[in-house]
């Protein structure tokens, strides 16, 4: 037993009853029971209950992260003005104008991070139930305490022998020597970056205004970008198909996310929001109605000569 086994406990138990039931879903609907594709829908499944029971969580996650955007000018200044200054009275004052900042707007940076921060215990149970299944399909009941639900032994040996494309769900790259399962391990390791990369790409580059785009916060962000998916894809040799396919179809599930939000809802400043009122300007167009352009009003220059005050003009006395 793993020493994450007590911790994530509760979880496991949770994440194997929804696997049991959504199992037995599929299979009354024509999917089969036993061994067979019904258990890959059932970690889909899995994946989708968990999403949707996490969109208040991703709204609270698309304001947080709206609010930071707008509050990238102001940052900076705070930044610009403590720039060079090491001593700690001015380091403690940078800390406080900038939490004051986060209250003003009502956002932090940890927000942002919330849904993939509550994702994990899911990923690491999932991860944990699909390595007990051959030892629980074996007959060991040490392997099977009260969190795996109702994983039984004839249970447990039904979903360790469900494949997908010839690749048991519990099988790793690095402990298999199954060429067709190795193949269908990297197809999906490489579709795990992919999706991970573009679901971060779209986020940056099209929903952030170009103040955002700009400064160290923009830096970090840019390297996220390129950092992330090359840590799934080195990692994801060591994690069973089904935590893969789990990955994937999460990923996919974050960009239609995103892509709805974006183009519904996109942050003030950004290409998104530009190509919304782009939208919204031609279907006006196809009605006949022409929008109203918002022409800035120019202040008058200075001329640099001053402008002598004038005075009433007096009555003449008669």
């Amino acid at each position: 037993m793993n020493f994450l086994d007590p911790i994530l406990a509760p979880i496991m138990w949770v994440v194997s009853w929804i696997l049991y039931g959504t199992h037995w879903v599929f299979a009354h609907i024509g999917f089969g029971d036993g061994p067979g594709i019904a258990w890959v829908l059932a970690i889909v499944a899995l994946t989708l209950i968990m999403r949707a029971a996490m969109i208040p969580l991703f709204v609270k996650q698309i304001k947080a992260s709206r609010g930071m955007q707008l509050i990238q000018p102001e940052l900076q200044a705070v930044q610009k003005k403590y720039k060079g200054k090491t001593d700690p009275a001015s380091r403690e004052a940078m800390t406080r104008e900038t939490m004051e900042l986060y209250k003003k707007h009502g956002t932090n940076p940890f927000s942002s991070c919330l849904p993939i921060l509550l994702q994990s215990p899911i990923f690491f149970a999932l991860f944990r139930v699909l390595s007990h299944l051959q030892n629980i399909a074996a007959g060991d009941e040490l392997a099977r305490p009260w969190s795996f639900g109702p994983l039984t032994q004839e249970v447990a040996s039904d979903f360790e022998a469900s494949s997908l494309f010839g690749a048991h769900l519990s099988e790793v790259f690095l402990q298999t020597e199954d060429m067709a399962a190795r193949v269908v391990v990297i197809v999906l390791i490489v579709l795990m970056s992919v999706t991970t990369f573009t679901t971060q790409r779209q986020l940056t580059m099209k929903n952030m205004p170009k103040a955002a785009l700009e400064g160290p916060m923009a830096s970090t962000q840019k390297m996220m970008l390129y950092v992330l998916p090359l840590v799934f894809a080195v990692s994801g040799v060591n994690f069973p198909v089904g935590v893969l396919i789990y990955w994937t179809v999460t990923n996919i599930w974050s960009m239609g996310q995103q892509f709805y939000t974006i183009r519904r809802m996109p942050a003030p400043g950004s290409e998104a929001e530009r190509r919304l009122k782009e939208r919204k300007a031609r279907q006006l167009a196809a009605k006949g109605i022409v929008p109203e352009i918002e022409t800035p009003t120019e202040t008058p220059k200075p001329s640099g000569q001053r402008v002598q005050p004038q005075r009433k003009n007096r009555k003449k006395k008669g």
